[in-house]
């Protein structure tokens, strides 16, 4: 090594993607400079948000849409221009951006708008300690210190008022009768239409003034977004060209997804990345969508309470003996007694005290709503009727979900019943 050269210099050079040439313009984060097939909900916004340039309040905005439809790229776009263009022209506008889904309360919604307006770090409100009405009443304080119009975007206000009730809407909507000198106004970004209808009338009446729906995304259009994303995040010439099409196919039967459609582009590019390819082909996409499916189920098992597992791998236990008598897995199904009889000897075997069987119907029932078991009704003649349940996930998505619990991972080595799936296939 020469005194010129650094000894991370090498360290740097095998780092360095062949692949990608800036991997986070792929991320839901991320905010493009174009956003193709929604000008016409960019227009309609502008022509809403558009007054707050001349010094006026814009009316409540609500967005409506599915999940990866471009609601919260497309507002946080709007955002970022509409201030651009403030501060171009000397105008006083601020737009704040609150995810609900980590900011779910209604005191941590009004900290976080008060403490974007905040520019000092030691009179920023804490996250905790204050009562509402009182962090309520700063807010004021500090809007009328700002002296401007502030816009503030609450994505995923569904979830926010399904969790901590409607009072945080409520107080948003009124303030501006506290307010001289400054104006707020909100857009509110949801998935279900219908959660309008959990708000008392009051504040239905004061927020919703615009709506502005977003629909799926079909095939050609996310071909369109991930072509325009490809551009920036990939060096030229490693997607070989049925990739992106690939993605957009698959990501149109998730109901339009573009969240999808991206997560399966970068994961994509990992997986060739990771296998020291230069290329990144069909055969990698099909990998990253298996990849995402256990993510996504794993994921959605980690958020279970402790008998909701309990009930899941009770499930699985039932669906690998059967397998293991050359069953087909889409072919194996029980009922609730079968069911909750097995549940039974998996509350003994982990310790703990079994809900009723009522308690356990519900816990089916949720399993059946995220998707990890299929439940249907059946008549069984004069016995009457019972549930037929039935895993709907890859089995061995839901044993790496459930290994990843402490707690389960030690019933697969308890039993022979309970061997994992890799030894089990390996022996047949």
């Amino acid at each position: 090594m020469t005194p010129d050269e650094n000894p991370f210099d090498k360290f740097l050079q095998s780092k360095k993607s062949k692949i990608f040439k800036n991997k986070d313009t792929l991320l839901h984060t991320y905010t493009p400079e174009r956003l193709p097939h929604r000008d016409e909900q960019i227009n309609t916004l502008v022509d809403i948000l558009g007054v707050a340039l001349e010094g006026h309040a814009p009316k409540n905005i609500m967005v409506y849409g599915m999940t990866g439809s471009g609601k919260t790229v497309t507002v946080k776009y709007i955002l970022k221009k509409l201030e651009e263009k403030a501060s171009e022209i000397g105008a006083l506008v601020r737009g704040i951006y609150v995810n609900c889904e980590v900011v779910d309360t209604s005191y941590r919604v009004l900290q976080t708008i008060a403490n974007n307006l905040i520019s000092e770090w030691e009179e920023r409100i804490p996250p905790t300690g204050l009562p509402t009405d009182e962090v309520y009443t700063k807010l004021i304080e500090i809007l009328e210190k700002y002296g401007g119009i502030v816009v503030v975007a609450l994505d995923e206000i569904d979830r926010l008022v399904k969790k901590s009730g409607d009072s945080v809407i409520y107080m948003l909507t009124r303030i501006n009768e506290s307010l001289k000198h400054s104006k707020l106004s909100l857009i509110g970004i949801a998935n279900d239409i219908n959660f309008i209808d959990l708000l008392d009338v009051r504040v239905r009446s004061s927020l919703v003034h615009e709506k502005v729906l977003f629909p799926p995304y079909n095939a050609r259009q996310l071909e369109d977004i991930l072509r325009d994303r490809a551009k920036i995040a990939f060096y030229e010439g490693v997607l070989e060209p049925s990739v992106i099409p690939f993605c957009a196919a698959a990501s149109a039967r998730e109901y339009g997804d573009a969240r999808v459609a991206l997560d399966l582009l970068r994961t994509a590019g990992e997986i060739a990345e990771r296998n020291g390819e230069s290329k990144v082909r069909e055969g990698h996409v099909r990998l990253a969508i298996k990849r995402l499916e256990m993510d996504t189920v794993i994921e959605a098992i980690k958020t279970l309470p402790t008998h909701g597992k309990a009930v899941l791998y009770a499930l699985y236990k039932k669906t690998l003996s059967e397998m293991r008598k050359g069953k087909r897995f889409s072919e194996i199904e029980t009922t609730t007694g079968e069911l909750y009889q097995e549940y039974l000897n998996v509350c003994y075997f982990l310790g703990i005290s079994p809900v009723t069987q009522r308690r356990f119907t519900d816990f089916v029932s949720y399993l059946d709503e995220i998707g990890l078991l299929n439940a249907r009704i059946a008549s069984r003649g004069r016995y009457g009727r019972t549930k037929i349940i039935k895993l709907a996930s890859d089995i061995s998505y839901v044993e790496e979900g459930l290994k990843s619990d402490p707690e389960f991972g030690s019933l697969f080595m308890r039993r022979p019943v309970q061997t994992s799936l890799e030894k089990y296939f390996s022996s047949i």
